[in-house]
Parts: C-alpha cells; structure tokens; sequence
C-alpha cells in the first residue's frame, strides 16, 4: 500500500514539473541561450519583463532592439 501511494506521489509531482516550457520554466543557460538565439533570428533582443523573476523563463520576452 505504501508503495502505491510513493508511486503515486512521484507521478503527480512529475506531471506538475513538466510544463509547456522546458525544464518547468526555469532560466537555465542552455534554455536563456535558446530563448536568445531565437529573438535574434527575428531582428529583436531577449530582454527581462518589468518585475519579471530572472529565474523563470516566462519573465524574459524579445523587444525590438532600441525599444528597451
């Protein structure tokens, strides 16, 4: 019964971990770098949202360059 319920518990923290963002939303290097890469390739630049929290990747959003 007990290992029913750690089964359980483990599953349900891992659903709550993945997300639509990689890694659950964390800013990682690899993740910031990727997030990067992709508003250059767009002409813009990665930039922090107004009180946005560094370590979530949600916080970070590209902006025409000379529009920060």
């Amino acid at each position: 019964m007990k290992m029913i319920l750690a089964i359980s518990a483990l599953a349900l923290c891992a659903a709550c971990a993945s997300g639509p963002e990689p890694e659950g939303g964390v800013a990682t290097y690899d993740n910031l770098k990727t997030a990067r890469a992709a508003c250059e390739a767009k002409g813009e630049a990665l930039v922090l949202k107004t009180d946005g929290n560094p370590q979530r990747l949600s916080a970070y959003q590209c902006k025409r360059n000379g529009s920060q």
